[in-house]
């Protein structure tokens, strides 16, 4: 099974990554289109350089690999994808061929934590718009897209992985609750910018705290990201 996950960025993502890649029956790739996202924006992201000079930068060469056979030839192939990197320009129908999943975060929890690595981010950084729209897209396609609230595997990760599994249609694997410290082989080239706090983990951190006060400047942008949040988190496997 081909398994996409549409996140946005700071939101448990690289996690959910090493989960599915403690598995013994699941190849995983980091954020694919990356390279293609930068060299086609001309976007200024940390380790932008080194980022267009080692990944694929032709987005069809991308598709070509997540529906064709992963490394090891495994039953399944997590795919970490962000949201943001969908661009127009590249084509979206190889979506048809993967079982398509989304990952969602509070906004106000994705901001305080972006900000930490880069100032002033605006609404296409965060990737929650175009997660709806992507959303949309698997539905039209005849999908019924699994949404996971990040918040919901904090609070109980075996519950929340069960679940998740359970909507795709694979077993829980006990082995998806931890994984060393460190990093993964497969991660990207920018895990080293972004990457400090998880490849210190061996599991998921706990439950999140009450949800953060954003300065002032921040505000708009919560205000402008909420809707979207709202209504993916209407969609989410486990219910509040």
């Amino acid at each position: 099974m081909r398994i996409a996950m549409w996140s946005g960025p700071r939101n448990l993502s690289t996690a959910m990554m090493y989960s599915f890649g403690s598995r013994t029956d699941c190849s995983v790739v980091d954020e694919p289109f990356y390279g293609a996202y930068l060299a086609m924006t001309g976007l200024d992201h940390p380790m932008r350089s080194e980022i267009i000079e080692t990944c694929e930068t032709d987005p069809q060469r991308v598709i070509e690999g997540l529906i064709g056979s992963n490394k090891g030839n495994l039953p399944h192939f997590y795919q970490k994808h962000m949201t943001q990197h969908m661009i127009a320009g590249i084509d979206r129908g190889w979506m048809k061929q993967v079982k398509n999943v989304f990952l969602i975060r509070h906004p106000a929890r994705v901001i305080a934590s972006y900000v930490k690595k880069r100032e002033m981010p605006l609404l296409a950084d965060l990737g929650l718009q175009e997660q709806m729209e992507l959303y949309d897209l698997a539905v039209s396609f005849g999908q019924v897209p699994p949404v996971i609230d990040s918040v919901d595997v904090r609070k109980n990760p075996k519950r929340a992985l069960t679940a998740l599994c359970d909507a795709i249609g694979i077993p829980f694997d006990a082995r998806m609750l931890s994984w060393p410290a460190g990093g993964h082989k497969d991660d990207g080239i920018w895990a080293q910018h972004w990457y400090g706090a998880v490849h210190e983990s061996t599991g998921f951190a706990g439950t999140e705290g009450p949800l953060p006060e954003l300065p002032d400047q921040y505000l708009p942008l919560l205000q402008q990201a909420l809707p979207y949040y709202q209504a993916m988190a209407s969609k989410r496997v486990i219910k509040a």
